[in-house]
């Protein structure tokens, strides 16, 4: 089959970019080796129990401040319930915990009980950085990346705020530690910088480019931290519902293995199943080193390019623990997102990231229990090659990271109900980010901004997103560069661009916390409402044992319809139907058949979703 466009990756930016074009009338088709979309940001489920894969430190969704997220649902005109945190997080810093207020001038107060001698240029400093973010990323917002931006639009933004883009753009090619070194002096700061950067954009003070450290530091503050209400499900799947919505194709669980070419142009793809499918015009939004060594035939591309993808140096990889816990463990003033600290000196393995997101969404576990995930970096090799030994080393890796949750919440141990380790391996395996690089390239000087894949490429119907990119990590930056890609293609086809326009309708609403599972799809009749919970029970399973593997997309279809995807679900059943008989077989087969509550059941689902999309 030919589109107009072939989005190759199905994570944020991919969707993103995918969602817009569709939303314009483009035929659209987006491909992803995982059964479920959304790269790093999804969810699995372990029992009765949702766990976020990755990414769920959520920027970018407030009404103020660089809110990409919020533009995109926007335009999309997408309806989307988000959780926003009382805390950006909390960082656990030699023996303090340091909160992280929304108000920067009361997070400034905050730090400055740590370091008091460096109060005053604490105060100055956060002032400084504010009033420049918003003169450049706010006052005349432009949701585009660096390469892309339009130059009347940023020389009417430099002519109303002169001063602060000349001081930004002489960040360009200085490091964060420089930037630093014009207000503070005690060292000791800068090793809490340092932890700051490592978190953001995972490269020290050192290696951070200055432009941006200096954005970095405010943004969070300015915007606020968001969580999308019923779990990280929800922001692919909204994205997938506006592509299916709108005539896109989701071909999941197939993996793109080459570029083709006629006549030394891009013309399509080559599928793991043979397959090719045309387009033209492809976005892409894996990472680099995918592109030039596995996707791209080497006649189609120089050494000096291809030496050049080979020699981005990737942030470290990382491991990620999934824990549940009994509730009261964890102290009931304790911050959704912490960062536990253990050697300030330098980055190392003891530095760990929990989040314990039901605090504020019940809906992800039992009343009596939270669920903990911890991410931290890993420096030692996992090669699975001998099954015994990698299966000895993920078993001590859980227990270091279990130690580590120790110190903090002292009885963690003993209060654990469930645990399981995922490796760089398992990352790579899942999301085919190579070595278990969680950030793609490292955002460090030499290899930052334009120095990075750009939208544009050697081929005028290629394109670019994700981090990778210019804007590099974080949901924000890789949606703005999906949102750019989709711009650049519509342009060259002469569509109308989705750009800010005052007064658009907010689809964003911020709901209350703690989120409880009686508010979920608040705004549906109670018979739909019913049937979006049953479609919920569903484990999602990655195997799943009700089709064995074969006939109706059971599992792709509950998905679907737990976010309100409707048409997709019924499209997704229409492609491959099973007789009524078989939906009885499908139930009897459930791994809830034996629950409480019964098997989920399939076949009054797939009834009530041919009433709702008649």
């Amino acid at each position: 089959m030919d589109y107009d466009v072939i989005v190759i990756g199905g994570g944020l930016s991919g969707l993103t970019a995918a969602g817009l074009l569709s939303k314009r009338g483009l035929s659209v088709a987006v491909i992803d080796k995982s059964y479920n979309p959304g790269g790093s940001c999804g969810v699995f489920k372990r029992g009765s129990v949702t766990f976020d894969q990755g990414s769920a430190m959520l920027y970018g969704f407030g009404e103020h401040g660089f809110n990409a997220h919020r533009f995109v649902f926007n335009a999309l005109e997408e309806p989307i319930d988000m959780i926003r945190h009382d805390l950006l997080y909390t960082v656990n810093y030699k023996g303090k915990n340091i909160k992280f207020w929304p108000d920067v001038e009361k997070f400034a107060d905050e730090l400055s009980q740590v370091f008091p001698g460096e109060r005053e240029n604490i105060h100055r400093f956060y002032h400084d950085m504010l009033v420049m973010y918003r003169h450049v990323m706010v006052d005349t917002p432009t949701y585009t990346t660096a390469d892309e931006t339009d130059r009347n639009h940023a020389l009417k933004s430099m002519r109303k705020h002169p001063v602060s883009y000349f001081r930004f753009l002489t960040l360009l090619n200085k490091s964060a530690r420089k930037l630093l070194s014009r207000y503070f002096t005690d060292p000791e700061i800068f090793n809490f910088f340092d932890k700051l950067t490592s978190t953001y954009c995972y490269a020290t003070v050192e290696e951070a480019p200055a432009v941006l450290a200096a954005v970095m530091f405010v943004d969070n503050h300015v915007g606020g931290s968001y969580y999308p209400a019923g779990s990280t499900l929800f922001l692919p799947g909204k994205l997938e519902k506006v592509i299916e919505e709108n005539g896109g194709d989701m071909i999941l669980e197939h993996e793109v293995t080459a570029i083709v070419f006629e006549k030394d142009k891009p013309s399509g793809v080559l599928l793991d199943d043979g397959r090719t499918l045309k387009a033209k015009d492809i976005v892409y939004s894996g990472t680099v080193w995918n592109l030039y060594d596995k996707l791209l035939d080497p006649s189609h591309t120089t050494k000096k390019r291809r030496d050049w993808a080979k020699s981005q140096v990737p942030t470290y990889p990382s491991v990620v623990l999934y824990t549940v816990v009994d509730r009261d463990i964890i102290p009931p003033d304790t911050a959704n997102i912490e960062l536990i600290v253990g050697n300030p000196e330098k980055l190392d393995e003891s530095e760990v990231t929990a989040y314990i997101l039901s605090i504020d969404d019940r809906t992800l576990c039992a009343e009596d229990e939270h669920t903990v995930t911890a991410i931290g970096p890993t420096f030692q090799s996992w090669d699975r090659s001998d099954h015994t030994t990698y299966h000895e080393k993920k078993e001590l890796e859980k227990e270091r990271l279990i130690a580590v949750l120790e110190k903090r919440f002292p009885g963690f141990r003993n209060a654990l109900r469930f645990a399981e380790l995922a490796t760089p391996e398992t990352i790579r395996r899942y999301t085919l980010k190579n070595g278990g690089a969680v950030a793609g390239p490292k955002q460090m000087l030499g290899q930052h901004m334009f120095k990075r894949l750009l939208t544009r490429t050697e081929w005028d119907n290629f394109f670019c997103c994700g981090e990778s990119t210019v804007m590099g990590t974080g949901t924000p930056t890789v949606t703005t560069s999906g949102l750019t890609a989709a711009n650049v293609v519509l342009k060259k086809l002469g569509k109308e661009p989705f750009v800010f326009q005052k007064n658009m309708k907010n689809y964003v609403r911020i709901v209350g916390k703690p989120f409880t599972e009686d508010r979920l799809f608040e705004g549906y009749d109670e018979k739909t409402k019913s049937m979006m919970h049953e479609a919920m029970r569903c484990r999602y399973c990655e195997h799943p044992g009700c089709t064995r593997g074969k006939g109706a997309d059971i599992r792709g279809i509950m998905r679907r319809a737990s976010v309100g995807n409707f048409i997709g679900a019924w499209k997704s059943w229409s492609l491959q139907p099973a007789e009524p008989e078989e939906l009885i077989n499908y139930e009897s087969r459930c791994i809830l058949a034996h629950d409480q509550g019964g098997p989920v059941r399939i076949k009054d689902v797939i009834t009530q979703l041919e009433e709702v999309t008649r």
